[in-house]
Parts: structure tokens; sequence; C-alpha cells
């Protein structure tokens, strides 16, 4: 890239998609991820074309999936650094009326600094009034009972089903629900029946079994789960506002051709996806990158604070 910034290319064959019969899923994750910009959401900078494939020119994430951290820690002492981060994507996603419906520590990806990068939203749906999903998906040990058993649900409270799995992950280092028999596994979900470790702090006690009722109605939101006592405001403003600062850094770019601010700027206000507004996104992101977020009630990896709300 012009920027000299580091990137992720996710390539993706079409004659692979068609036999595959994944031409919806990569759709509808393009069209989502494009949408989506938020500091715990992967970006997606560019989508090329090409008669052969079509290449994702994604946010570049060195640390991993969150699932390989908890195989090699174990119980994660930072484990509510990660809950808030994920918690604050996920909050922002429905804000913008989207449902992940895959959220699982694979789909987890951490960047240099261990921040969270929520990825993959291929099984994820447009909520829209008066409607109701069925599709089940995701995976098993992560699905709320409600998408097992194939009933009608509204979105948010199947992601905080699965938000309270991950978060029991974090802090046992083991899953609430799991058999290597399908049947048993789907019984243990619908019935609700896990047990908390001791070791849990009083918070983290008090926030699971709220989160993993199975009773959709009666679980609880995000919004209350943003509003517990140890859990402050941690949302990006969604309006997309100019940085002076990074613009000048993209005006002293080489382009073929050259650019003016004016140029810079209408490529951000029109949210066009041009060469302009990718080195805009990128110099963008590796500034904020760069800025350590404070004063938000977070616990920082290497915390040994383990509670949650």
């Amino acid at each position: 890239m012009i920027t000299g910034h580091k990137v992720a290319i996710k390539i993706l064959n079409r004659n692979k998609i068609r036999s595959l019969d994944m031409s919806e899923k990569v759709r509808r994750e393009i069209g989502l991820l494009r949408k989506m910009q938020h500091p715990h959401i992967i970006r997606l900078y560019e989508v090329i074309d090409t008669p052969t494939d079509i290449f994702m020119v994604l946010e570049y994430v060195a640390g991993g999936e969150l699932f390989d951290y908890i195989v090699s820690k174990g119980r994660v002492h930072s484990s509510r650094h990660f809950f808030h981060q994920i918690v604050s994507g996920v909050e922002y996603c429905h804000f913008h009326r989207v449902v992940h419906r895959d959220l699982k520590p694979e789909n987890l990806l951490l960047d240099g600094d261990n921040n969270v990068k929520i990825a993959d939203f291929g099984l994820s749906n447009t909520m829209k009034d008066g409607e109701f999903l069925r599709t089940s998906c995701g995976s098993p040990n992560y699905a709320a009972p409600e998408v097992i058993s194939g009933n009608l649900y509204a979105g948010p409270e199947v992601d905080v089903w699965s938000c309270g799995v991950i978060l029991y992950a974090l802090l046992c280092g083991a899953l609430p629900f799991d058999d290597e028999s399908i049947p048993n596994l789907f019984k243990k979900i619908r019935g609700g029946m896990y047990s908390l470790p001791s070791h849990l702090s009083d918070d983290a006690r008090d926030l699971i079994p709220r989160m993993l009722v199975v009773d959709p109605m009666k679980r609880i939101t995000i919004p209350e789960i943003r509003s517990g006592r140890s859990t402050t405001t941690y949302l990006t403003e969604c309006a997309r506002k100019v940085d002076e600062e990074v613009v000048a850094k993209c005006l002293t770019l080489q382009f073929p051709g050259g650019m003016s601010r004016d140029q810079v700027v209408q490529s951000i206000e029109r949210d066009e996806r041009t060469p302009l507004r990718v080195a805009y996104d990128l110099v963008l992101d590796h500034k904020n990158a760069k800025i350590r977020i404070d004063g938000a009630g977070l616990v920082h990896p290497g915390s040994t604070d383990d509670r949650i709300a």
C-alpha cells in the first residue's frame, strides 16, 4: 500500500464461492463490514473484484484469535478488558440494527496490543421492525436455546447468550455447555444446565446467570450489561468527522497525479471507496492504534482483576 501500513487480504475464489453456495454469505459480510467503523470491529478498507476472485482488503491484526489466547492461558486474568471490548462492539452492531449470530472466540481477533476485533460477519443479518429471524446458525456450543430449537428470535438476545458463553470461557478456561454428543449438548443448552466454579467473583457469579437465561424474554440486555457498576460508556461516535492531522499526512503520500485537501475531504464526506479514502482510513487507524484509552473503566491486559460488573 502507498501508506506503508500492513493490511490483510482475504482472497475469495468465485468458482469456490458458487460451488459452496456461499454467494449470499460473502455479499452480506461485505455489505455489513462496509458500514462498520468501530475500534473493536475489524475494518474493511476496500473490495477489489476480478473475473476470478474477490479481494477483501482488511485491517491487519497480529495477535491471532482469542480462542488461541484462551487455550494458551486457561483462565484469563484480563477478562474484563476483553469482555468490555466485545460488548462495546456488539452494542455498536445492535445500534446499527445488525445481529452477528456467530460470536465465539474463533471470530474474535486480537491486535498487537491485545485489543479485540470482532470478525466474520458472514452469518450476521439486519434486524427489521416487526420481523423475526429463525435461521439456526453459529457454533452449537455458543448458540442460544431458541436458535438450536429453530424458534423465532429478534436478534440481540442471541448475541447476549453467546457473550455469556464467551465470558464464562474467559473466566473459567472451559465452556459452560459441552458434550461430544450433539443431542446431549442441546439438552444441556435448552435446560440451562451448567455450574459456576467457586473461584468466580461475586460480580461474575451475578452477571453470567443473567446472560445465560433460557427464556430470551428474561435475559439481560446489552444496555443493561453496559450500565453495570463497573461498566462505563465506551462507544465510538458514529458520525464520521474529518481528522485534519490525518488529512495532512495523506497529502504527503505519493499519489499518481497528486491530490488536494478538498479531494480527500470530499471522498470522506461522500463515503466513497476510493484510493484516497482507503489511504485516509489506514492512516487514521494507525494513529488511533497509538492512542491508549484511559479513564474508561477498563482493565488493561496484565491486570489480575477479574471482576466483571
